[in-house]
């Protein structure tokens, strides 16, 4: 039955449980954590030798963003299909989940210089968090009628921004208030939070494994899950195919989200390193970001009701656009604080709505919904890589993330001109 309350509450649950990673592993604590570990004292060189290249520290975290998003984007799309085969959706949810957290508690190992198992231990965190979340995504259709879409998915992000931050407080009062704690270093503080984000998120991920509902039974079809894997994928991308409108916001997706996340992941990264701004500032910045994403996740919720959603969405880039070209002349800490606020409110808009308008946009009834959401994910991931990835190339190659900051403006004017060609009202109900 859909629209059951427990239910809903349940899978809104997941947000909580699982976006403490997102918060003190890919924005808050490990970036600034990452750096500085990753360097072996008493060298005051912060070029390391990884894997026979001399990379500067901040670049290898840029590129093991990349490279996890990249193995999301070529793994993800097979699993799901798998999983609508085989009719075993929560298992490779609790599977991804499982991967994640454990991950996020080797961090807690990840010591001076010791930037190998911190590395590969953040690269999995980000397999596991982004595999989960497409089997939580695609629950969307199977659990909420079409006008619930939009609230429940500027719900779950709710619940995600609170949780987080709830968790980020209580590791910061370890990392800014060591004598609560015996004293204790902030290199221990910062692990110790690392190790909590993975208990927090596999206790309380045990909610939505208890009331998400089972998917269908297996299909009565010959061979193994693997093969029969690849045949469901090619089936949902016939499909996909002549979905046009949902192609289109694919691609427009595509561009907006690569700029966004890359946002997102090394935001912490231009503060701390092109503006010098001391590791408080930066965690304070990072939570005033997470407080204005729950407004800004409704307003723009309750906007699309009225305008639709490809529209607000396009409100919402051009708004990316001003923050990238104000980005470029910030030097002060408050000017970062206040483009941090703007930051945000676009950040829960942007992140709420694109999977709604997504979820409005599959073929009704449809019991491929893993494996449509796989689509998306694919969007997301490759646009994460290819974000991650030029500015860390740029940055390298100018010596500044200013001029990364042009890059995206780019990126975001491009997904403007192509969302403002989609209709948007109603678009759930159009029938190509």
């Amino acid at each position: 039955m859909k629209n059951n309350p427990k239910t809903l509450t349940a899978w809104a649950m997941y947000d909580w449980a699982n976006s403490v990673h997102s918060l003190t592993i890919t924005s808050a604590i490990f970036p600034i954590y990452f750096p500085i570990a990753a360097v072996m004292m008493p060298s005051k060189s912060t070029k390391l030798d990884f894997l026979g290249w001399q990379i500067e520290n901040t670049v290898i975290y840029s590129y093991a963003v990349s490279l996890g998003f990249l193995l999301l984007a070529f793994s993800v799309p097979l699993v799901s299909a798998i999983s609508d085969y085989a009719g075993k959706k929560k298992v490779f949810m609790k599977m991804y989940c499982y991967l994640g957290a454990t991950s996020c508690m080797m961090l807690y190992f990840f010591k001076e210089g010791n930037y190998y198992l911190g590395t590969f231990a953040f690269l999995f965190s980000i397999v596991g968090w982004g595999g989960s979340i497409v089997f939580y995504n695609s629950y969307i259709p199977e659990i909420a009628t079409e006008d619930r879409y939009d609230s429940l998915s500027a719900r779950g992000f709710t619940m995600g921004y609170l949780g987080s931050v709830i968790l980020l407080i209580q590791n910061l009062t370890m990392v800014l208030k060591p004598e609560w704690y015996g004293g204790i270093s902030g290199g221990d503080a910062s692990r110790i939070s690392f190790l909590t984000v993975g208990i927090w998120w596999i206790v309380f991920a045990q909610i939505p494994f208890a009331y998400l509902p089972e998917t269908q039974k297996p299909k009565k079809q010959a061979g193994n899950w693997f093969l029969n894997g690849f045949k469901e994928l090619k089936k949902v991308f016939r499909e996909l195919q002549k979905l046009t409108i949902t192609k289109n916001f694919l691609l427009a997706f595509f561009f907006y989200n690569m700029g966004a996340q890359t946002v997102m992941y090394l935001g912490a990264l231009f503060g701390g390193q092109e503006l010098k701004l001391p590791s408080e500032s930066l965690i304070i910045t990072i939570l005033l970001i997470q407080l204005v994403a729950i407004p800004g996740a409704y307003i723009f919720s309750k906007l699309s009701e009225i305008v639709g959603n490809t529209k607000s969405l396009s409100y919402i880039v051009l708004i990316w656009i001003a923050i990238c070209i104000a980005g470029y002349y910030v030097y002060t800490r408050n000017e970062f604080y206040i483009l941090a606020t703007a930051i945000g409110f676009v950040m829960g808009g942007v992140q709420s709505l694109s999977r709604s308008t997504y979820a409005k946009m599959l073929p009704e009834n449809t019991n491929d919904t893993a494996s449509f959401f796989s689509f998306y994910d694919v969007c997301d991931r490759i646009s994460t890589v290819l974000g991650t990835f030029m500015f860390g190339l740029v940055n390298q190659i100018t010596g500044s993330m200013r001029m990364s900051l042009l890059f995206l403006t780019l990126i975001f004017a491009i997904s403007f001109l192509m969302l403002i060609r989609i209709p948007s009202k109603n678009i759930y109900l159009i029938i190509e």
